[in-house]
Order: structure tokens, then sequence, then C-alpha cells
């Protein structure tokens, strides 16, 4: 008569703790620093918030690394916490050992000095200001080989406007969803505020207008990328900026993808954007810490 083999719990228990573990270890983590700070502004004697996210390895370093530094900008009506709210921003921080900053624009700044709006200087705050601040309080490869520009919608707009302006600052930008031809946005609300009236102002929409400026792009040397969803409501003029590029000889990555003016489109849109800026870094001759050990 065989004896019933006896139920060891504790045995059991142990062999499953044994296996969550192995598992955990089997499944990346995500260890990124997510900082909330306030940058101020001389130009518009006020201070804004801004979302700057560390990679893990930042903390975990020797403290002698630096990094290089790719800025996220917000679309209208939106804020600096955008993309933290709504994506997996922060993991791209991890995988490609580089700082993300998502600074404040304004609801309806497109980016711009207003020649019509004194206060709202956000090219002069986002392409000097902010950027100062962060090479002076974190660990960042200082150079415009080492850092991007983009930002979805407006702030497609934005980053490739200030990328033109200063392209001392910033070697590579993008535009992600770009609202890159301002005239096709007049009904938006509160625009005119900063581009004025668009029927007695329009040299300065056209002059402003990504579209329009191109040839800009010729002998800026900057590494570009520019995509948009297919179902978008701004393709056809992204597709305009993208002949143009062609015609002129202009080196750029431009990518169609399923999807519309959303934040699913989005939030997959930044990984390739995030995965082409950390190639740029590359080419210029950076190697992120994880190369380094």
């Amino acid at each position: 008569m065989h004896k019933a083999r006896a139920f060891r719990p504790f045995k059991s228990l142990a062999l499953l703790l044994a296996s969550l573990f192995a598992l955990c270890l089997s499944v990346p983590g995500w260890a990124f620093q997510t900082r909330i700070v306030s940058i101020p502004s001389t130009a518009m004697n006020r201070a804004f918030g801004a979302t700057v996210v560390l990679p893990d390895d930042y903390a975990r370093g020797s403290g002698a690394a630096r990094y290089p530094v790719i800025y996220v900008l917000h679309g209208s009506g939106g804020s600096y916490a955008d993309w933290t709210s709504n994506t997996h921003i922060g993991k791209l921080a991890d995988r490609y050992h580089v700082i993300l900053v998502m600074p404040d624009g304004g609801h309806e700044s497109w980016y711009i000095d207003s020649p019509f709006d004194p206060a709202s200087r956000y090219e002069t705050y986002v392409g000097t200001e902010v950027v100062s601040y962060i090479d002076a309080h974190f660990r960042t490869l200082a150079s415009r080989e080492t850092r991007a520009i983009t930002g979805l919608s407006m702030g497609g707009f934005g980053a490739l406007r200030i990328a033109l302006d200063h392209r001392e600052t910033f070697g590579a930008a993008g535009s992600i969803s770009g609202a890159v031809d301002p005239r096709n946005c007049e009904d938006e609300p509160g625009i005119d505020r900063v581009f004025g009236n668009p029927a007695r102002h329009a040299d300065f929409w056209t002059r402003n207008a990504i579209v329009e400026d191109a040839d800009g792009f010729a002998h800026a040397h900057i590494a570009l990328t520019i995509d948009c969803g297919v179902s978008d409501y701004f393709v056809q003029s992204n597709r305009a900026l993208h002949d143009k590029l062609i015609a002129l000889g202009v080196p750029h990555d431009y990518a169609e993808r399923p999807g519309g003016h959303t934040w699913p489109y989005w939030s997959n849109a930044i990984r390739y954007q995030v995965l082409f800026f950390a190639t740029s870094f590359r080419h210029n001759g950076w190697h992120s810490p994880a190369r380094q050990v």
C-alpha cells in the first residue's frame, strides 16, 4: 500500500517566490527620476514650471558623467506636465541615457517673441533661458551636438522655429504633428494675440511659417526629423514642408504613420524621435554611460 505524499506548503511557497524573483529580474526596471523645477525668465519677469526627467544612471553613477539633453515642447492649451501625464516618456530617458526637459510654453504662445504682445517672449525663454538654467543645474553635455528640441502640434512649430533661430544651440530638431503653417490655424483662439491680425499682418504670419522658411534648414546643419499622422489635419502642410526640403536637398527623416492629432499617436511617435536624437548624438561622438562601463 502506497503512502500518500505529504503536501509541503513552505517548499512550494519558496519555489513560487524564487520564480517570481526570476521573473522580476527578466523584466527591465525603470528607475528614472522626475523632478519639477521652477525656471525664472528675465525676459518675462516671472518663473514657470518645468518637468525634468533624469535617467536612472544619473543618480547611480559616479557623479562625473554628463548627459545629452532633449527638450520636448507641449501643444496649444497644454503645460509642462502634459508629456509625463499622457505618455511613458520617462522610460526613454533610461533607455537612451538622456535628460528630458519639458518646459512650459504658455497656452497659446506659439513659442515666439511676439511683437504684438511684449509680455510673450517664449522663444527667448525656451531657446535661451531654459537652456542656460538646465546647463547650470544639471550635469549636461552643453553643446549643440548633444542638444535636441522637438514638440507636438504648436510645440512642433515652436521646436523648428527655435532650432532655426538658435542654430548655435540645437544640433538636432524634430516636429510631431507640427503646425508648420500657422496660417492654417487662424481660427485658433488666442493665436492672433501673438501673431497679430492675419489680414493686417499677413507678412508676419508668412515670414514665421516653417513651410515658407524651409530654405533656412539648407545651411543650418541640423539633424532633422518630422512626422505626422495620416489622419491628422496638419498632414498636408507637413507633406508640403517635406517636399520643399527634398527640393532643397536638405537631409531629413520624414514619416507618416496611422493616427490623428491624438495622444496615442504622439505617445508612439516620441519613441522614434528620441531614438533619432540618440543616434544623432552618437554620430557626433557621444558614448552613453552604459557603453563606458
